[in-house]
This record gives structure tokens, C-alpha cells and sequence, in this order.
């Protein structure tokens, strides 16, 4: 269904390119698309459908643990001609917003992907040192921040922390000292994350209790894995949404999604708006009502 619109949006594109060639249809265009009234109009009509479709999807089964590859800051900085770290600054001031809407639907687990043991791995120091400082603002901004107070929102990092530099770890240690006993909605951020690398620090924890005596090889199932993965106070995630155009999951909580809804979008980062979260959201309804769960 998301390919089929996203090739059909591709053909209308195609034709509208084509048709601007053209002086009389170019010249009016243009003075209809700069003017006040015409982007008052667009605003306001995607108020009304960004409005209708919130309350569409409240009278349905909203998802409960909704999971996020934030993809899309540096190419979002790249098509508009502006320092990557200017990206990454927008796709932190973009986490805020959405972990507001998501407060609004009163969904109480959001988890985000935010650095991967790749990234780590592959990034230049200069480009990482940038997201490090991003990192510190903003936990230490939302640790101060009235709403996530006011929610009971319990924030917590997991992933290999201990690869991260001592400032981050001390933002981190901060915000979930100063929200460990909210219990209303839990913010998950995935850093120095891998899902390999958690199947397997969790295979380890596993064996080391056998090893021990601990408990038997034939006590070792799933629900023994799940328990020592980073994630177990959390639920399976029901909707993984990944931005900016790639569909693949890029080592993003593999033994948790088996059973996942997954939904692709084009935009980047920064450029991911309410509708949008909407729009997947839909998605996710349309699914389980087709799928009679």
C-alpha cells in the first residue's frame, strides 16, 4: 500500500514537472503558490485533516509501545545546503515535539534509535563529538523540563553505555535518578545500541546463570532471553516507524519486533510532522482490523 502511494505521488510529481515548462501554466502557478491566501488555505486545511485523523485514530486501538528510527538529519542538511550539525540540532528539537504528541495520544511507551554501535564505528570523531553534546542538552534539558515532571514521565538510555563518554553517562545517570519513580509513561532512548550486540550481552547473561547452577538448560526459553535483554521493562513495541525513505531495520531491536507492525516513511528526521505520526498510526489500526487482531 505505501509503495503503490509513493509511486503514484512519484507520477504526479513527474507531470507537474512537466507541466511547469510551460510559461502559461509556470507564470500563474507561481503567483497562486507564493501567495499569502494560498499557503493560509494549505495550512488550514491540513490543520482540519491532521485534526480529523487524530480523532479517527482515538476511536480505535492506539499502539502502545510505538519505536522510532530517527533516520534523516544529515540528509536533511545535505538537501537544504546546512552544516550536518545543524541537522542533527533540528532532529533533537524534532524528538521534543513528537514525544509531545505521543504524550497527547497517551501512549505510554515510546523508544527511540538514536545511536547505533555502527554509528560509533563509522562516524568521524568531529560529527560524533556534535551528537555527544546534543545528547547531553537535551537529557539534561528534559530533566529540567515541567511536562515530563507534571506526565510522570520515566525516561531511561539503554545499549552499551559504557562506550559513551563520561558526560553523557552522567546526563543519562541524571534523568533516570530524577525520574525513577514516575510510572505514567516510560521514554526509552536506544544509544550505543546494536540489536546483535543485545541478543548477545542477553545469551551471556543466560549462560553465565547456567554455568552457575542457576537454572537449568531446559529452563533457557524465550521468556528467559527476553528477561535479560536491555528492553525487559518494556513491551514488545506494536508500531516501529522509520523515517526518510529506507525500509530496513538496521539492527534495531531484532528480538523484539518478530511480531511488530512496520511502517516506512519519506521524510526525514526533522521534516517528520503530527500527520505523519497520524498517518502511521492509521496504518497500524488498518493492519490489525484487517488482520482480525
Amino acid at each position: 500500500m505505501g509503495r503503490t502511494r509513493r509511486a503514484a505521488g512519484r507520477r504526479v510529481d513527474s507531470i507537474a514537472k512537466w507541466l511547469l515548462q510551460f510559461r502559461i501554466i509556470a507564470i500563474p502557478a507561481g503567483i497562486i503558490a507564493s501567495s499569502n491566501l494560498a499557503w493560509s488555505l494549505v495550512s488550514r486545511t491540513d490543520r482540519i485533516r491532521t485534526n480529523r485523523l487524530k480523532e479517527r485514530i482515538l476511536n480505535d486501538e492506539v499502539p502502545k509501545h510505538v519505536s522510532i528510527i530517527m533516520d534523516g538529519n544529515r540528509r536533511f542538511s545535505w538537501h537544504r545546503k546546512i552544516e550536518t550539525n545543524i541537522g542533527h540540532e533540528k532532529g533533537k528539537e524534532k524528538l521534543k515535539e513528537v514525544m509531545d504528541w505521543v504524550l497527547d495520544l497517551k501512549i505510554p511507551y515510546l523508544s527511540v534509535y538514536a545511536l547505533s554501535t555502527e554509528n560509533i564505528n563509522e562516524r568521524s570523531q568531529k560529527e560524533l563529538d556534535s551528537l555527544y553534546e546534543l545528547y547531553c542538552n537535551g537529557l539534561n534539558e528534559m530533566s529540567e523540563d515541567p511536562k515530563i515532571h507534571n506526565m510522570k514521565v520515566k525516561v531511561q538510555a539503554v545499549g552499551r553505555l559504557e562506550m559513551l563518554p563520561n558526560d553523557v553517562r552522567n546526563a543519562i545517570k541524571n534523568i533516570e535518578e530524577k525520574t525513577k519513580d514516575y510510572s505514567e509513561f516510560l521514554f526509552t532512548v536506544c544509544l550505543a545500541y546494536g540489536g546483535r550486540e543485545e541478543i548477545v550481552d542477553a545469551v551471556r547473561k543466560v549462560a553465565e546463570e547456567h554455568s552457575k547452577g542457576e537454572i537449568k538448560l531446559e529452563e533457557i526459553d524465550t521468556n528467559k532471553i527476553s528477561s535479560k535483554l536491555y528492553t525487559a521493562n518494556l513491551p514488545d513495541p506494536d508500531l516501529v516507524i522509520r523515517t526518510s525513505g529506507e525500509e530496513r531495520i538496521s539492527n534495531f531491536l531484532l528480538w523484539q519486533i518478530a511480531y511488530s507492525e512496520l511502517h516506512f516513511t519519506d521524510v526525514h528526521w526533522p521534516s517528520f510532522s503530527k500527520q505523519d505520526l497520524y498517518e502511521a498510526i492509521d496504518s497500524y489500526q488498518r493492519r490489525k482490523r484487517r488482520y482480525g487482531s
